[in-house]
This record gives structure tokens, C-alpha cells and sequence, in this order.
């Protein structure tokens, strides 16, 4: 049996920030995963999402970028090397050059300190001081009678595919169904999005929803909201597309459907069990610290409170720091979250209700882009949204529609995390 400080189970965003602090910090590691180094986002998620956004963008603004040039150039930002598509070289080197162990295969963890590898029908037993579980997360699949007989979509094929469909049908309009739905109208799909909230985005500011809509929209795209579906009929509507029937007896199509509905965290067959922590509900309870059980750290998706890359490093390498015998302690009270469509939404903290049922003297305050000097010289559309607690006279929130969203909302977050008063922010 190898004898490891740490065993981390998960390659991805989490697992990979783990193994380099804790290689940074003098620590032996052994890294587990079954499917490629460096996880959803460098694959199927951020990376080649992010990619095809750009390409369609300079697409639909008239620039030579058909669909093939656009997959050419995702497989290229995804490999760094110029690799046939896809491969993990880069992130495998990357942590081998950091000094961790590499290990492939499917993890159980047996008991305290305890982690069984099996691959190729070969065991492989480690034995680590602090297993870290960093297993990340997967596309839920609803229970919709009809689905199993389609070959549908998650993100993984909707950034992987090779060839544009001849229509697209979207479940989900939260970010990626707004990204993916974007990118394939850009290229002349036919679009349609089916979302079981009152609008898109439901969980950002209704403002950055209704711009989003808007946009998409004029896309090309049909947005149905207080929609759901209920059955999938293959190959039975027109020329042969999927029908989806919804709840209120109206049916939708598409060539490709594309379930973005949520994550769920891939926990049956880990063995957590062993070691005396109860996913019966699919969920994981750590404590403030990150901690399961003793001796076992969660750090990414599984751990939540959100589900987005800069978090899972993050609490990637909180956990090691932790585990160490740092003296500190993960912070979530301001954690950006963006869209990268156009226009880009971006946000921090929390809207005026939730302010409210805080017990946070809080009120509104919002100004369009249209009338900035941007609005004037870029024609851009979009607006800004502060969420002020009068009493402390600090920010609580702050939501952004408009050019450069994304990177903006940076700002915002050192005000609400700093908890800065206004009138530091009004002389800066």
C-alpha cells in the first residue's frame, strides 16, 4: 500500500488547486481520477464554452468563422498543444512537474486513511492521512419518460460537437443553457429554450434576465418561461425533430435536445459510508471548515455553496491550509458570478428582497449604460444596479449588465466582501 499526506479524489478545478498547495507545501499527494486531468471546465464546461462564445460572436458580427474554423479553435484552447482533441497531456504534465502522484482510476474510499483504485480490473490500495474529495459534478437527467430513446445532449456534447444542428431545443435557462443557446443561434440554429422558472436566469437580478431575453431574442431565439416538459416523443414532430410536450399541453422541437437543467454530485460508489458520512439524500454536509468526516475534506462542487470553477480552487486549496493547521476559514460572503453572453451579466451579494429579509435596511439604486460616455461612444446596452444598506452605509449587492461585465464585477466584490463605506467608494 502507498502511503500518501494526501490523497485527492477528483482531477478537476478542486482536485488540482489541492494537489498543488499541498505539493507547495511540502506534502506528498496521490491524485485520483477515471476520466481526463483537469476536469469539466477545461473540457466541457468553461474553456470550450468560452471559446465557441467568441467565435460565434465574430460569426454573427460578419467575420470569417464558420463552424468547423470555431471547432478547430476550441479544440486548440482546450489541448494548449495543438493535440487531437481530447487529451490531458498539459494538466497531466502540469501536475506531474508539481511532484504529485497520478493515479487512474475509480476511487472507493475503505475506511479511514483508506482509498481503493481499481482499473482495467486491477486494485491499486492508498493510504493518505487527508483524503480529499473533489469529485465534482454531472449534468442531472431528469426522470422524463421518452428521453432514454433520444440521444441527447448535456454540455459535454453541446461543446463537443463537430458538426451544427439542424435545430436546437434547450431545457434549462439558467447560465449554461443562455451560453450554449447563444452560441449555436450565432451560427443560424434554431433555437428554442424551455425554462420551468418565471425567466431565464432566475437566480440573478431580474433586470440582467430581461436583457439577457431580450437578446437572445433578437438571436433567433423562442424562450418559453412557467414552461415544463413532460414527455419526450422521438422523432415525432416535423421533419423528424424530437417533440417535447410541456406541462400546459402545448410541445416544443428539435433536432438536438440539450438538458441543462442542474448538477448532481456523483457520490454512489465512493464509500463515504466506510468512514461514517450518510449520502442517503445525495448531498454533503461539511462543516464550517470543510471538513465530513475526520481526516476527510470536500472541496468543489460537492462542498457548494456554488458551483463554479474560482470557487472549487478556492476551496481547493483551503482545504490543504486547513488541513495543515492553518488557522483560517473558507469566506463565501462574496462570491462572483457572470454570463458570458452578450451582454454579459455579472453579479455579487444579494438583490433588495433578499437584503430585506435580512433585516438589512437596504434600497436600490440603478443607472443605464445609455447614459454613460460608453452608452454614447460603444452604443452599449446595459445597466448597473447597487444594492446599499443605508443604516451601515455599505454595499450589500451589486448586478451588472453591459460590455466587460465579467471583469468589472471585480470591483464590486472587494466592496461587499471589505464591507467598504461609501464614503471611501464615493473619493476613490
Amino acid at each position: 500500500m502507498d502511503r500518501f499526506d494526501f490523497v485527492v479524489i477528483g482531477a478537476g478545478a478542486a482536485g488540482e488547486a489541492a494537489a498543488n498547495k499541498a505539493r507547495q507545501r511540502g506534502a506528498t499527494v496521490a491524485i485520483v481520477d477515471r476520466d481526463l486531468v483537469g476536469g469539466s471546465c477545461s473540457f466541457w464546461a468553461c474553456i470550450p464554452s468560452k471559446s465557441l462564445l467568441h467565435s460565434s460572436a465574430v460569426h454573427a458580427g460578419g467575420g470569417d468563422y464558420p463552424w468547423p474554423k470555431a471547432a478547430d479553435r476550441r479544440d486548440y484552447n482546450i489541448n494548449r498543444i495543438g493535440i487531437p482533441y481530447p487529451d490531458d497531456a498539459f494538466h497531466l504534465q502540469r501536475l506531474q512537474d508539481a511532484g504529485a502522484v497520478i493515479v487512474r482510476g475509480t476511487a472507493r474510499l475503505d475506511g479511514p486513511g483508506r482509498v481503493v483504485v481499481t482499473h482495467d480490473d486491477v486494485t491499486h490500495e492508498l493510504e493518505g492521512t487527508h483524503i480529499v474529495v473533489a469529485v465534482g459534478s454531472q449534468s442531472r437527467i431528469p426522470n422524463l419518460p421518452g428521453l432514454d430513446q433520444i440521444p441527447f445532449w448535456t454540455n459535454r456534447e453541446a461543446t463537443s460537437a463537430s458538426e451544427l444542428p439542424e435545430s436546437l431545443l434547450v431545457l434549462g435557462g439558467g447560465p449554461t443553457g443562455v451560453e450554449l443557446a447563444q452560441v449555436y443561434a450565432r451560427y443560424g440554429v434554431p433555437v428554442t429554450i424551455v425554462d420551468s422558472n418565471p425567466r431565464i436566469l432566475a437566480r440573478d437580478h431580474p433586470r440582467n434576465s430581461a436583457i439577457l431575453q431580450r437578446a437572445l431574442e433578437l438571436a433567433g431565439a423562442t424562450i418559453h418561461t412557467n414552461a415544463r416538459a413532460v414527455r419526450v416523443h422521438p422523432g415525432g414532430g416535423s421533419n423528424g425533430r424530437h417533440r417535447v410536450e410541456l406541462n400546459d399541453g402545448s410541445s416544443v422541437e428539435g433536432t438536438a435536445v440539450l438538458l441543462a437543467i442542474g448538477r448532481v454530485i456523483p457520490l454512489d460508489g465512493l464509500g463515504l459510508e466506510t468512514v461514517g458520512v450518510d449520502v442517503s439524500d445525495g448531498r454533503l454536509r461539511p462543516d464550517p471548515q470543510l471538513r465530513i468526516a475526520e481526516g476527510v475534506w470536500v472541496a468543489g462542487d460537492p462542498a457548494g455553496p456554488e458551483l463554479h470553477t474560482h470557487v472549487a480552487h478556492y476551496e481547493g486549496e483551503m482545504v490543504v491550509r486547513i488541513a495543515l493547521g492553518d488557522d483560517v476559514r473558507p469566506d463565501f460572503r462574496a462570491i462572483p458570478r457572470a454570463t458570458y453572453t452578450d451582454p454579459e451579466t455579472a453579479s455579487v451579494g444579494l438583490q433588495l428582497e433578499e437584503a430585506l429579509k435580512a433585516d438589512i435596511d437596504a434600497v436600490e439604486f440603478a443607472e443605464d449604460l445609455a447614459t454613460s460616455a460608453k452608452g454614447y461612444t460603444a452604443e452599449a446596452e446595459g445597466h448597473v444596479i447597487v444594492i446599499v444598506d443605508r443604516a451601515r452605509r455599505t454595499v450589500v449587492g451589486v448586478f451588472l449588465a453591459g460590455p466587460g461585465a465579467s471583469e468589472a464585477i471585480h470591483e464590486a466584490v472587494l466592496a461587499v466582501k471589505l464591507r467598504t463605506p461609501l464614503g471611501v467608494l464615493a473619493d476613490t
